[in-house]
């Protein structure tokens, strides 16, 4: 289709909208009287406000474009004596090759802070950002948040354009929005639609949801860009499509900006993102735990654990509370739940009410810091077959995340460095158990099992991948 099909299908779509809304808001009284001529300054009045709105806010969404170094395996073809004696041993090692990929970014503060998705630059060897008046500038990366696909990054200049902030606790579904970004590659593409929804969760994207739906265009190269209102107020970052087909299909999802405020100021001011931590895990209400429970209704979740010394069982939390409110707001749901808690400051006192045995009950509850996972801790000191394998320990919300059981202890690999002989042998997400035969249970007993293995040795793993128990050799020369 081209360039010229598409702004017709657009202006069409765009000058129908406002007819139909003027058909809605007008008394039809004052609807059989509205002239050609003024309808017409109507449809131009408002072209203008969004075209005021669009420059306002272009200068601001930049665009994003990084290089990424991918490894695969060696093809085990090359290792075929016929193919040995016919081409001769082939390429050595793991093969490298470069990608690039193009996404956008929101400039946040005067002094080069850029909000993106983490989706975006994670993994980049390289971050190219380029402003709408086509200065480019290498980016540094300031934090990251996988847990709500948010990343800060900076570039090294002053005075920078900037787009106010919204307030998304005061969405209305319907509202008109404008989408900003740079989709296929096209700079600054501007897409309008209405909020489609609120509080999209449960879709299996990031750990904590809340997203705005939409219908205004998010293709390829729109993530991380700006979701605006009338106003010119930035409402969202754009981060998803949801599509069966892998294209646009009216349904578009949106960080909403109050989510992402708490995130960027905590990475810019603590270089880490701090949440509240309770301790318990929980699930939701179903037509028949409401009736085995004697409940009214289904709001609310329920408790079926509480970590030890957590500050649930500090606060007298125990297994099968109906929690239905939390610090003076009803709870929906277990995702919005998680995201209550997670958005309150460790320290805070907090009031949670819950039904224990038909009574309704208050408990005082000191919210904590949830534990942040460790950092990657690069095992070059080994010179093994476990080179460059980092791990972590399996914490409680790991084992609900994976729905693991309880009793389960291990090390959980967090990454696998390129140069690693393991890579392509273990992945990242596998439970160690066993080094050697030797029990493996938390972090800190891996390092130390895998330090005790000597070069040229063959290794023996005993781990858990994707829920099932199998035993992985890695030859003392890697693949």
């Amino acid at each position: 289709m081209s360039q010229y099909s598409i702004a017709c299908r657009s202006r069409y779509f765009f000058m129908s909208l406002v007819l139909v809304l003027a058909a809605l808001i007008l008394p039809q009284t004052v609807r059989a009287e509205v002239p050609d001529k003024d309808a017409s300054e109507l449809l131009t009045r408002l072209g203008d406000a969004m075209a005021k709105i669009a420059g306002q806010v272009k200068p601001a969404v930049v665009n994003i474009s990084t290089t990424r170094t991918i490894r695969t395996p060696r093809n085990p073809l090359f290792d075929d004596p016929v193919f040995k004696k016919f081409f001769g041993e082939g390429p050595s090692g793991p093969q490298k090759r470069k990608t690039m990929s193009l996404g956008s970014g929101i400039i946040a503060t005067p002094d080069g802070h850029i909000l993106t998705n983490n989706h975006v630059i994670e993994g980049a060897d390289d971050i190219l950002v380029k402003l709408s008046d086509n200065r480019e500038y290498k980016g540094k990366v300031i934090g990251l948040d996988s847990r709500t696909d948010l990343a800060v990054i900076k570039i090294n200049e002053k005075d920078l354009p900037t787009i106010a902030l919204g307030d998304s606790d005061k969405l209305k579904v319907g509202e008109i929005v404008i989408a900003v970004g740079n989709s296929f590659g096209l700079s600054h593409t501007i897409t309008m639609g209405i909020i489609s929804g609120l509080g999209r969760a449960g879709i299996g994207i990031t750990d904590y949801e809340d997203f705005i739906q939409t219908d205004a265009a998010i293709n390829p190269g729109n993530s991380g860009g700006a979701l605006v209102n009338t106003r010119g107020e930035l409402i969202g970052i754009n981060t998803a499509i949801f599509s069966t087909s892998g294209g646009y299909q009216g349904i578009g999802l949106a960080i909403p900006v109050n989510l992402v405020k708490n995130v960027m100021d905590s990475i810019i001011s603590q270089g880490k993102v701090v949440r509240g931590w309770l301790g318990v895990q929980i699930q939701p209400l179903t037509s028949e735990l409401v009736k085995q429970f004697k409940l009214k209704d289904d709001n609310g979740v329920i408790v079926v654990d509480t970590t030890e010394n957590s500050p649930a069982e500090k606060g007298g939390l125990k297994r099968g509370d109906v929690v239905v409110e939390y610090d003076g707001k009803k709870i929906s749901d277990p995702f919005h739940f998680k995201n209550m808690v997670a958005a309150t400051k460790p320290g805070k006192i907090v009031q949670v009410k819950i039904i224990r045995n038909e009574a309704l009950l208050t408990a005082t509850v000191t919210i904590g810091e949830l534990p942040i996972e460790p950092q990657v801790i690069a095992s070059a000191d080994f010179d093994n077959g476990l080179k460059g394998v980092s791990v972590q320990d399996v914490t409680d919300e790991i084992r609900q995340k994976l729905n693991i059981d309880k009793k389960i202890k291990g090390a959980l690999i967090n990454n696998i460095a390129e140069e690693s002989p393991a890579l392509g042998i273990i992945s990242k997400g596998d439970i160690i158990i066993e080094v050697n035969k030797k029990p493996v249970t938390n972090a800190t007993e891996y390092y130390a099992a895998a330090a005790a293995v000597e070069k040229g040795q063959d290794i023996l793993l005993f781990i858990i991948r994707a829920g099932v128990s199998q035993y992985i050799s890695i030859p003392a020369g890697g693949k």
